[in-house]
């Protein structure tokens, strides 16, 4: 008794040593690629490429970390999850690097797109929440993740400054090359969260269960499926604004530093946001919170349209989203986890991913394609305002319970 008791006592408090660097490796691989918008402009009049050939790079980029997300899930759940990060780290800044020697577009496209976005793959949340969710009690797992997003979120809040830094200081080809160089830390960052640690929470018989019986329950699964349709919306929504919104201030005939500084708020903001998020998320139900972020989402893109837009409007929309930005990230996890428990996490969690980088992939896109043809972004705009009503009912139904193993109830 008295060892279970120690155990438990352990398994509720925080893995610090875990969480920091984790949390670190999350701030690195979410830093570079949330400050790709600021490269769009310099390098396309030096390349005299179009819009839509930069954005089909980074809807790639997109796609690739969305597709990489559960393979990779799968590989740190087997075998480890030092292997994996150590692997995105590489993957990482040879995209970057190749980026900025490309001399072609499908240079740009295998570098910037290709690599760097399994890159993020192997190093992305899905990887990290998953090692924090083995580590930590289910009682702390959705503070967890939000401490762990909220890192993803000062990575973007520190690289948006630095990156138009090194831009406006040294071209944007050095500062690629810079940021390569960066990547090359998480490996070392990686140590901490090496090996397979599984929480004692997970039973042995779910442990035994195989990556095809843990498919066929989740793909079968009405609350599992729902919440992958409504997270397409999340990644089509702010993948769009990561990649344009620097044009789109432009465009709009702000000045290019007021892009900067919106871009660092959303970081700032959404540090408060997915930390606020992981508090939510333990203690009111995780679906309804869900809905009620993508409501605030169309509410807010509305109105920012709608209204006279000037500098003071871009840094109000900028901070409001910031909030909203993320905050997706704790509960969706924490759901996944809730449902299925931790055995499987990495790559049910990546499955549900992989729709986001779906919407991503299509924000991205669509928005450069569209642009080119009409010269305007209205229409992307509107489209992530009617998705984000649609993801809000979708999450409406969700169940936050474990599903239903009757088979293995009978076992035990």
């Amino acid at each position: 008794m008295a060892s279970i008791s120690a155990t438990a006592q352990s398994r509720s408090t925080l893995p610090w040593l875990i969480i920091i660097c984790g949390c670190l490796i999350a701030a690195l691989t979410f830093g570079p690629r949330s400050a790709m918008g600021f490269f769009q402009l310099p390098m396309l009049a030096e390349k005299g490429w179009d819009r839509t050939t930069f954005g089909l790079a980074m809807a790639i980029q997109n796609l690739a970390w969305g597709l990489g997300t559960p393979v990779f899930g799968a590989i740190a759940d087997k075998f480890g999850t030092w292997r994996v990060l150590a692997l995105s780290g590489v993957m990482y800044a040879t995209g970057l690097y190749l980026m900025a020697n490309a001399d072609s577009v499908t240079m740009l496209h295998v570098g910037g797109g290709l690599l760097v976005g399994l890159g993020v793959a192997a190093g992305s949340f899905g990887i990290v929440l998953a090692a924090f969710a083995r580590n930590v009690a289910p009682e702390n797992r959705s503070l967890a993740f939000g401490i762990g997003t909220a890192a993803g979120s000062a990575g973007m809040f520190f690289f948006a400054p630095l990156s138009q830094g090194l831009i406006d200081t040294y071209g944007w080809y050095d500062s690629l090359i810079v940021m390569s160089f960066m990547m090359l830390a998480i490996p070392v960052l990686a140590i901490p969260l090496r090996g397979n640690s599984r929480s004692g929470s997970v039973s042995q018989t779910e442990i035994e269960q195989s990556v095809g019986q843990a498919l066929r329950e989740a793909l079968g699964h009405h609350s599992y499926l729902l919440l992958v349709s409504g997270f397409f919306v999340c990644g089509f929504q702010v993948a769009f604004i990561t990649a344009h919104f620097p044009a789109y201030v432009a465009d709009i005939g702000i000045e290019a530093r007021y892009a900067v500084i919106a871009l660092a708020l959303i970081g700032f903001f959404n540090i408060i946001g997915s930390l606020a998020s992981g508090f939510i998320g333990q203690r009111y139900s995780k679906p309804i919170f869900l809905a009620w972020i993508y409501i605030g989402r169309s509410v807010l893109v509305t109105a920012f349209l709608l209204l006279p837009q000037t500098p003071a409007t871009v840094i109000v929309f900028a901070g409001i989203m910031g909030l909203l930005w993320l905050s997706t990230v704790p509960p969706t996890n924490a759901l996944v986890a809730i449902m299925f428990g931790t055995s499987h996490l990495g790559m049910l969690g990546g499955i549900v991913f992989l729709s986001h980088q779906i919407g991503s992939f299509l924000g991205v896109w669509l928005g450069g394609y569209l642009y080119d043809i009409y010269g305007s972004y209205d229409a992307v705009w509107w489209l992530g305002v009617a998705l984000g009503i649609f993801a809000a009912i979708v999450h409406w139904p969700i169940r936050e319970a474990a599903v239903e193993r009757p088979a293995l109830a009978a076992a035990e």
